[in-house]
This record gives structure tokens, C-alpha cells and sequence, in this order.
């Protein structure tokens, strides 16, 4: 299980004085980002080289609330839903009590210079790893 550490920042709260619910899509996906730069996977290099890694679907479970100041973690882990579909398996936990927050999965694939669905060698190494 791949995690990274982050902390609320005040302008990510909404008039409730709690992380307004999109702002979590931002921790899921520069989580996602991490996770695959921690595993030799270069998001940007893969983008220049014609493959695009794109969402297809994203599902959230708000469990409880962040406030400012609280540091969590973002947990990832990936999974092959089909041939050509990737999920990561997500989580939003409260560092303090570990209690979670948010429960995700957010589906991709990757699209080759000709927009048709492809998983590049280095995405299919992350299956067997």
C-alpha cells in the first residue's frame, strides 16, 4: 500500500469550516501522481510520449470531515478492473485518530497517440509488481 502525507490547507475549507467535498479529488489524484512517480512512471514523460492517462469514472464515499489544520494521509493501491481498465483503490485518513474519511475508487486507461485504449509496458509492470 503506497501513502502519502498531506495537511488542509485553510483555503480548501468551505463556509462550514470543512474541506469542501471536491478538494479531495485533488489529494486523490496527486496521490495518484506519487503512486505512479514512486513506481518509475512518469506521468508527464508518458503524456509527451502519446499515451494519456485519462479517468473514466470516479466513486466517492465521504465518511467524515477534514478541518484546517488536519494532517492525513492518502492511501493508493491499484488493481486491474479489465484488459484495458486500471482502478485505484483510495482512501483519505484523519492522522490523529485514523479515522477515514473518504473511501474511493477512481477507474482509468490510457489512450495511445490514436485515442484507443492502451496499456503501455510500464503500466503493465505495476500489475505483476
Amino acid at each position: 500500500m503506497f501513502c502519502i502525507e498531506m495537511g488542509v490547507r485553510d483555503y480548501e475549507l468551505d463556509m462550514q469550516g470543512i474541506v469542501n467535498n471536491g478538494i479531495y479529488f485533488n489529494y486523490l489524484e496527486h496521490a495518484r501522481h506519487e503512486f505512479l512517480l514512486s513506481n518509475g512512471v512518469d506521468f508527464a514523460a508518458l503524456t509527451e510520449a502519446g499515451i494519456h492517462l485519462v479517468v473514466i469514472r470516479s466513486e466517492l464515499d465521504y465518511k467524515s470531515s477534514l478541518k484546517s489544520g488536519d494532517r492525513f494521509r492518502v492511501e493508493v493501491a491499484l488493481e486491474r478492473i479489465s484488459k484495458v481498465k486500471f482502478g485505484f483503490r483510495q482512501r483519505v485518513v484523519r492522522m490523529d485518530d485514523d479515522k477515514v474519511c473518504v473511501n474511493g475508487l477512481v477507474i482509468g486507461t490510457a489512450l495511445n497517440e490514436r485515442g484507443r485504449p492502451y496499456i503501455s509496458p510500464q503500466l503493465e509492470a505495476l500489475f505483476s509488481a
